[in-house]
């Protein structure tokens, strides 16, 4: 009998992920394995967050990479998936116009969501085996290029979700306004006042190239990384220019530059908060996606 695969298409305003997963044997310690992940640097928040709209060039290029995740997705015979697209499709004034035109020429649907639902996607279950208690208190903080999530849980239970306008692309376009950057700090205020010794879980890229730098020995599926370290990480990534990072860090163009504004995010968030560190698993917004897709189809065969 041939494997189940689910896909998850992420559309976000750095990146284009496509992640595909099989169902494992019930002998098997993990329920779901990676068994592709393909990224591409569109950089779609670089038209959205400037011009308002996303340009013929890269509604061009989305298109053309649809095809090609189509086709993929038909090779895993994959038997249910789902595309999802984040800050930069929310902010377009084109973006309803674009996923039309890409679902009549692939025939993948697009869902432009919203900053709660993201959020929500991204940290449900995120640190699946990791031990909590009922009391422990979790900021659970996703950085993307459009948006930074956030998601306050007590225990298991998520108490509030939020989506700021602050994100990498945002950041380096010089798109945020003052008044959001306010309310984010705001809000985080708020938390500490609220909640003693929240612990912070951080999701997406930057914040796990940053962990490859700053704790290279840490490589679980839940690991940590001390804000001291992130603190020297990111006063030694200040120092070069992005093309200088790209050789010295070995990282990707289109890391080498919004890993400086993702590094400042985190260390905010950790300095209001007053933190030791923060917990870094290896999932995101599009782990997010396939796990959501394999309990629904769990939870309709239970039906």
């Amino acid at each position: 009998m041939s494997k189940i695969h689910y896909a998850g298409i992420d559309i976000g305003s750095n990146a284009v992920r496509l992640l595909i997963k099989c169902l494992n044997t019930e002998e098997a310690e993990e329920e779901l394995s990676k068994v592709q992940l393909i990224r591409i640097p569109l950089r779609l928040g670089e038209d959205a967050f400037v011009k308002g709209r996303i340009g013929k060039k890269k509604s061009k290029q989305l298109i053309s990479l649809m095809k090609a995740y189509k086709e993929l997705m038909g090779i895993f015979d994959v038997v249910d998936y789902r595309a999802c697209a984040t800050s930069a499709m929310r902010d377009a004034s084109n973006s309803e116009e674009l996923a039309q035109e890409i679902y009549d020429k692939t025939g993948i649907r697009i869902e432009i969501i919203g900053g709660r639902e993201e959020a929500e996607l991204i940290s449900f279950d995120l640190i699946n085996g990791f031990s909590v208690s009922e009391d422990d208190v979790f900021l659970y903080v996703d950085v993307g290029g459009g948006s930074t999530e956030l998601n306050l849980l007590k225990g298991r239970t998520l108490v509030q979700a939020q989506s700021f306008n602050i994100g990498t692309i945002r950041l380096l376009s010089g798109k945020v306004l003052p008044e959001e950057l306010a309310a984010f700090k705001c809000y985080l205020e708020e938390v500490a006042k609220e909640y003693q010794g929240v612990r912070i879980v951080g999701s997406g890229g930057n914040i796990n190239k940053l962990l490859r730098l700053g704790a290279p020995a840490e490589r679980g599926k839940v690991n940590f990384l001390p804000m001291e370290r992130l603190k020297e990480v990111a006063d030694e990534l200040k120092r070069y220019t992005s093309e200088e990072r790209m050789i010295r860090f070995s990282l990707k163009p289109d890391r080498a530059d919004v890993i400086i504004p993702a590094s400042d995010i985190f260390l905010l968030v950790g300095e209001i908060l007053c933190s030791d560190g923060i917990i870094v698993p290896t999932k995101g917004l599009s782990d997010g996606i396939v796990d959501s897709l394999h309990r629904k189809r769990v939870s309709s065969l239970d039906d």
